[in-house]
Formats: C-alpha cells, sequence, structure tokens
C-alpha cells in the first residue's frame, strides 16, 4: 500500500518534537509545499510555532528538531531555511511513490474526508423560470454543479437544490405575456403589446400552445382587457416616471387577466411554470447538471411559513409599520435601509418569502448552508443574514458566493443579453455551439467572482491555447500510447518505478501527490478554479514529458515505468476533470 509522504514527515517531526520539547507536544505541524522547487518538497513552520512558548531562536529549535529526526529512507535530506524553516527534500523513490497510490485508489485518488460528512445544502441557479436559461446563468450552473463534486469529493454531505420562484410578480408578467400573444393569434387588436412584458419568441411558441389546445376558451374583447388600465408614455420617454407609468399598465394588464380569466387565469399561470420549468430542468441536465431538491417557493405561502416568519419578527419586535406596510429593521443589523416585508395591500414581498425559505433550510438541520448568487445581489446579504439574527439563528452558517455573469465575446463583439427583451443567447445555444466541455471548463477557469469574457473562438479552436483541449489532449495522448503498448493496464500497479530517474519525471511525479492538497484547498476555498488551474499545469508539464522522452523505450524496466506514470496523469485528470463536469475522450 502506498503511503502519503505528508502523513510520514508529520509522524517524523512529531517524534522529533517529543524528544525536544515534550511540553509542547500540542503544536500542531503543518507542512507546506515550497513555491521554489529548489528549496525542497515540503518545509516546516515548527520551530518557528515553538519559539515564543520554548523563549529561543527558531534556527536554534530546528537545529534541535533536526539532530532527534529519525533517520527515515524517505528523507534524501532535511535543512534549515531562512528564520528557522526546515525543508524536506524527498529521495527519488518516495517522490515515485505516488505512482503506485494512484493506480491503487483510481477514481478515489485525492478523495478527502476533511468535511467530517457535515450536512451542506448548496443552493444554486435558481433562475426565475421566465425563459431560456441564457449564458449568465451557465457560469452559477457550472460553478455550482463543480463545487458541490468538489464538496462530496472532499467529505461533505451535499444536498444540491434549486429554488423555483413561482409565487412573484415576474410570473404574472410572463403569463400575461403569453394571454397577450394568445390574444394576438386569435385575432384581437387594439391591445398593444406592453414593452415591459416578456418578448422573446419562447413566449409566442407557448401562446400557440394554449390556441393549440384551449382555443377560444381564453378569448376575451380587447375593450374589457384595457378597461381601467392606464395608458402607456411616449416611448422615447426613459426617465423614472414613464417607467413607472409602464409598470403600472402592466400590473393593470394582469389585473384584468386574474378578473376576465378567473380560476382559468391559474391555468394559464401553470402552462408557462411548466414548460419554462420543464425547459429549464432539461437544458441544465443536458449540460451535466442535477439537482436533488427542486423547492418551491409557493410552498411556503402553502404551509404558512412566510406568514410565520413576519409573525416571529414583529414579536420579537423588529418590525414596525409605516403607511400601512410592515418594515424590518435591518438597518439594524447592517443594511443600508429597512426593507418591506409586508405591502399596506397585506401581500408579502420577495424578501419576506426569501427570509421564510432561509429558515426552512435552518428547520431541515443542515450545518452549513451556500448560496450562490449572482454579483448584483451582493447588497442582499446583510439584509438576509440580518433577517437570520433577529430570528435567534446563526448567521455564520450561511455563506454566500457570489457568481459573476459572464459576458459572452462572438467575432470580437460583446453580445447583450435581456431576457424581458429576448435578446440573449441562450445557454442551450452556446453548449451547441461550443459543446458541453468547453462551456463547464471555460465557466470555472476563473474565480467565480471575477469578470469573465467568455471567447467563443477560443473555446471552438483546437489548439493548445485552449485549455480544455489542451487538458483532453494529454489524456488522449497517454490512451494512444497505452493502445500502441497493447499490455494489460493493470500490471501497471506493481510496476518498481526506480527507473524514474530524470527530472521531468520526478517533477510529474511531484506533480500528482500535489492533486490532493488541491482538493482539499478546493473544497474549502469554495474555488472549483483551483482544479482547473492544477490540470492546465498538469497537462504542461506532462505534454514537456512526452515531447522530450520516448514511452516505448527497449528498456522494459524503464518502459513500464514511464507507462505507470503516463497511466497516472490520466487517472488524475480523469478525476479532476470528472469533477469539473468535462468529458476525458481516448481519441482527439
Amino acid at each position: 500500500m502506498a503511503h502519503d509522504p505528508r502523513t510520514e514527515l508529520t509522524a517524523l517531526l512529531a517524534r522529533a518534537l517529543a524528544s525536544v520539547a515534550p511540553e509542547a507536544i500540542d503544536t500542531p505541524i503543518l507542512l507546506e509545499r515550497p513555491r521554489d522547487a529548489g528549496h525542497g518538497d515540503f518545509a516546516s513552520n515548527l520551530a518557528m510555532q515553538l519559539a515564543r512558548r520554548l523563549k529561543k531562536n527558531p534556527r536554534e529549535i530546528a537545529a534541535r528538531l533536526l539532530a532527534e529526526l529519525p533517520v527515515s529512507p524517505l528523507v534524501a535530506k532535511a535543512e534549515i531555511a531562512g528564520a528557522g524553516f526546515i525543508n524536506f527534500t524527498l529521495d527519488a523513490a518516495a517522490k515515485t511513490e505516488v505512482i503506485r497510490r494512484v493506480w491503487e485508489e483510481g477514481a478515489d485518488y485525492g478523495r478527502s474526508a476533511i468535511g467530517g460528512g457535515q450536512k451542506v445544502l448548496l443552493e444554486f441557479v435558481s433562475a426565475n423560470p421566465t425563459g431560456p436559461l441564457h449564458v449568465g446563468h451557465g457560469r452559477g450552473a457550472a460553478y455550482g454543479a463543480s463545487l458541490g463534486s468538489l464538496l462530496a469529493f472532499a467529505g461533505w454531505d451535499v444536498t444540491r437544490e434549486y429554488y423555483v420562484n413561482d409565487a412573484g410578480r415576474q410570473m404574472d408578467i410572463l403569463a400575461v405575456s403569453t394571454w397577450l400573444r394568445y390574444l394576438e393569434f386569435s385575432g384581437v387588436t387594439g391591445v398593444a403589446f406592453p414593452p415591459n412584458g416578456y418578448q422573446g419568441d419562447y413566449v409566442r411558441v407557448m401562446a400557440e400552445q394554449l390556441r393549440a389546445v384551449r382555443g377560444d376558451r381564453y378569448l376575451r374583447e380587447a375593450d374589457a382587457v384595457l378597461e381601467g388600465t392606464p395608458g402607456l408614455p411616449d416611448p422615447a420617454c426613459t426617465d423614472d416616471e414613464a417607467r413607472e407609468q409602464r409598470e403600472k399598465h402592466l400590473d393593470a394588464l394582469i389585473a384584468s387577466g386574474k378578473r376576465l380569466l378567473g380560476e382559468d387565469w391559474k391555468s394559464v399561470h401553470q402552462h408557462v411554470l411548466s414548460e419554462q420549468l420543464a425547459d429549464g430542468r432539461g437544458d441544465l441536465e443536458e449540460f451535466g447538471v442535477q439537482f436533488d431538491v427542486w423547492f418551491s417557493e409557493k410552498a411556503l405561502f402553502d404551509i404558512g411559513l412566510v406568514a410565520r416568519c413576519v409573525e416571529l419578527l414583529e414579536k420579537a419586535g423588529h418590525l414596525y409599520v409605516q403607511d400601512g406596510a410592515k418594515w424590518f429593521k435591518s438597518t439594524a443589523f447592517g443594511d443600508e435601509k429597512d426593507r418591506v416585508v409586508q405591502r399596506e395591500n397585506g401581500i408579502y414581498t420577495y424578501f419576506a418569502s426569501d427570509i421564510a425559505y432561509h429558515l426552512n433550510k435552518y428547520e431541515r438541520g443542515f450545518d452549513r448552508l451556500i448560496n450562490i448568487w449572482g454579483a448584483d445581489h451582493h447588497g442582499y446579504i446583510p439584509r438576509v443574514k440580518g433577517a437570520l439574527t433577529a430570528l435567534g439563528l446563526d448567521a455564520e452558517r450561511l455563506l454566500v458566493s457570489l457568481v459573476q455573469f459572464a459576458v459572452l465575446y462572438r467575432d470580437g463583439q460583446k453580445v447583450s443579453m435581456s431576457t424581458r427583451s429576448g435578446e440573449f443567447v441562450t445557454l442551450r445555444q452556446l453548449r451547441g455551439d461550443v459543446g458541453n466541455d468547453a462551456c463547464r471548463f471555460f465557466y470555472v477557469l476563473r474565480k467565480a467572482d471575477q469578470h469573465l469574457d467568455f471567447d467563443l473562438d477560443l473555446a471552438k479552436r483546437q489548439s493548445n491555447e485552449n485549455p480544455v483541449y489542451y487538458i483532453q489532449y494529454a489524456h488522449a495522448r497517454v490512451a494512444s500510447v497505452l493502445r500502441q503498448w497493447g499490455g494489460d493496464a493493470t500490471l501497471l500497479t506493481e510496476v518498481e518505478t526506480d527507473a524514474l530517474t530524470g527530472e521531468r519525471e520526478l517533477a510529474l511525479a511531484a506533480k500528482l501527490a500535489k492533486f490532493p492538497e488541491v482538493i482539499e484547498a478546493a473544497a474549502a476555498e469554495l474555488s472549483p478554479h483551483q482544479v482547473a488551474f492544477y490540470l492546465k499545469d498538469l497537462a504542461a508539464e506532462f505534454h514537456a514529458w512526452y515531447n522530450a522522452e520516448r514511452m516505448l523505450v527497449d528498456d522494459e524496466a524503464q518502459k513500464l515505468a514511464r507507462l505507470a506514470l503516463a497511466g497516472a496523469v490520466r487517472q488524475v485528470i480523469q478525476n479532476g476533470m470528472n469533477l469539473l463536469g468535462v468529458s476525458c475522450p481516448d481519441r482527439m
């Protein structure tokens, strides 16, 4: 069984510490990889940690620790550096031992238990089901899916959830937009389609579906539809007053639909919700993004949780009434202004249902809650955490990871996106153009809260400049070599790796050994882009070695050792790409 050098080095230092300072054996022993390979394979600051407690110079303590360090075939050299670091250089055989470990553990290589089985609720995407997912939503989907896989691989018990906003005004706007298009198709004239309604072709498709299935059932006269509806301002007007007038006009049309259709309004509403939810679910599944739970906002109202939340906040003294509306004192919790939770007409705000949703998350017993939101929701964090604190909950259990929307560039030109106007590139269109693999990888190639320009031309390019192609090509190269060899790959598990003595081979083995550390760091920091960076570097080191050395040499021991190393590289690429939702073809 192959061993982790970090574990053995930690044990050696622990024995030295017990001899030098038995009163300080509780001092944590940390090992890090030096940035400069010339400083060895691992470094420990143990002597510097002990300096204050032992009241001695760190270099003096380091010298004593080295004097008591047990002899080990693992260590080729141990020396003091800088202010008191202890640098370890591993023996060549110890460096290549990782190859055996990769072969033994296979798809589990890199798996960790640092999560301790803690229950995590990961909520992401949660886009309003008012139209097809666009390329902006795609980044949150790719990041959330990759993060979920990463956390599970690192030992957390992950539940992936999509919060369906099926109870708000936006769904009413989509329903009335579809109904108005239905009236158009039915020959009703005189009702201008509102400029702030949903404009996309998918709305016309849903209207045609209604017409085909329901015939004239939802047909109403133009005069009845426009009764009590304020007029629209001049299209050229863009000031706040004009925008407010357009919104009032739209709200009046929604009220007309509800009044004229009665119970049939629910059918129209349910139709557009079902169509868009099914479309989004199918799109995400094709993208390799799946959820364990699809949670309905409407359910919060059905079980009375929204009303209960407002009541709890009121009883605790965190609400006040102004102009007939109930306001949450969110400024007392760091928000820039107080927020309405219930309007003067008795209708609860989206914020109120969001508070209820988060209370529900806590009541389901999760140890940790992670929300993935668009960067434009940054200001929403203090009010949600403030409401949780006001409810007597530990707001620190909630982590919010912000994702900048990706900006798509086609032929060097920025592509505009707006769901209501219908001028947007859907995630499905993007996937059809560049493929799932490029989409998934490019989306996580940058830290989530950093701006991302999605270069469509680069994503389709089959060259080393395209990172996903470059990594997949390394995997395919190994597969090709193994096919040329034609032997039984399972035999490579037991291969002796002493023949691997070249500088590139040892560097590549060291890179493989870093993979478990990358996994733990990326999971702890909610940063799957670290895995993407690592895979790029691993592929680069492999290609450099492949181009410099022959794999299928005459020397049998050297050939098998190189094949074992190459096979280990292939396995680690598979493990990393699997976490990112990217395939690893054997032929390219």
